[in-house]
């Protein structure tokens, strides 16, 4: 291990460790008390609640209820951007809140709290990024996502994990070579489905890393019947075991369209909520991320995801503390890769409707 990489393992640990720190439990009156208010907040500050399908249970319950979304992070920035609402709420992670204030500069950005970050995004920092950029001119700069304002800046695409296999094929038939970054496992998935020449930055997504192919395997014998749906952020012993690879939308659809009453689940447990709604009386397991010697067969949760909470978002949209913002320089270069993920993702989406296939 480098001593960039263990200096990073440091500051991910104590991090997480803060993050779970946060959990929050409410008795039904303060519940209650606080998503009332919440809503008339959102109403009164003109605002509209953006969540990923990570966070909790209450988080999405709200964004739906008050005419906002729960999604992946590319429907979430294409959906604050679309929105005529002056200010966006961001349940998620702070790469999303800036990522929205990146493609809406004059509307009003704030998050339940700006602590809740990403293991990729600690991972890339973007001073060395630049550095190893500056090192392969000649390479086409994709970066995932889950990275910070300046790394995407001095990206030429940013792409999210439902459509990273799509643009590396468009780049690849173009004679491009590419320099991925930050998440290794979803490279290496993305290299071996398109072919390209794709240089990997070492980075990778603490809770989809901890999938464990052995387990899920003897999981799988248990259950035989059970499909068994994968993000590709996994390592690729898990990913090889999928009957559906793909991001958190992607894998919400598989289990509306597939023949199974039971599914194993590599991804972060949050989603599990969506999926229940989607299919009700169907069975979902979370795959395994610990071996024998464990006390924790499935611990897929995202610490960072698990900080957003309704008391913490009451206190955003009372006081406005914790907005994002932006250097304004960095702003302009990040967004002309967040603009070729958003034109090329309008693209693709009249190619499915006009295929039929909607």
């Amino acid at each position: 291990m480098s001593e960039r990489q263990a200096g990073n393992a440091v500051r991910l640990q104590v991090a997480r460790e803060d993050a779970f720190s946060t959990d929050e439990t409410l008795h039904s009156g303060e519940r209650e008390f606080l998503m009332r208010r919440i809503r008339q907040s959102l109403r009164t500050q003109d605002a509209v609640l953006v969540a990923h399908y990570y966070t909790a249970p209450d988080i999405q319950r709200l964004a739906d209820e008050t005419g906002g979304i729960v999604s992946d992070s590319l429907e979430m920035a294409r959906f604050g951007y679309e929105h005529p609402a002056s200010t966006v709420v961001v349940a998620g992670v702070r790469f999303m809140g800036e990522t929205a204030k990146i493609l809406s500069p004059e509307k009003r950005v704030i998050m339940p709290t700006l602590e809740a970050t990403c293991s990729l995004d600690l991972g890339c920092p973007a001073d060395e990024f630049a550095a190893f950029c500056d090192q392969h001119p000649d390479r086409t700069v994709v970066v995932y996502a889950n990275t910070s304002a300046a790394v995407k800046a001095r990206a030429d695409w940013v792409v999210t994990s439902s459509i990273a296999v799509d643009v590396i094929r468009h780049l690849h038939a173009r004679g491009e070579k590419i320099l991925w970054a930050p998440d290794k496992h979803l490279g290496d998935y993305v290299r071996r489905e398109s072919g390209a020449d794709v240089l990997l930055w070492d980075g990778a997504c603490i809770v989809h890393e901890e999938f464990k192919a052995v387990e899920l395997e003897q999981m799988r014998a248990r259950n035989p019947q059970a499909r068994v749906l994968v993000h590709p952020e996994s390592p690729a012993g898990v990913i090889e075991q999928a009957d559906v690879v793909g991001s958190t939308s992607q894998l919400l659809r598989a289990v509306t369209e597939l023949d199974a009453d039971t599914f194993i689940v590599a991804t972060d447990s949050g989603l599990f909520h969506k999926m229940r709604e989607a299919a009700p009386g169907r069975t979902f397991l979370e795959a395994p991320t610990a071996g024998r010697s464990a006390t924790c067969n499935s611990c897929a949760h995202c610490p960072w995801m698990a900080m957003n909470g309704l008391r913490n978002l009451d206190t955003a949209l009372q006081s406005g503390a914790d907005e994002i913002h932006v250097d304004e320089a960095v702003a302009r270069r990040a967004m002309v890769s967040l603009g070729r993920m958003l034109d090329f993702g309008r693209t693709r989406r009249k190619e499915v409707v006009g295929a039929g296939d909607a």
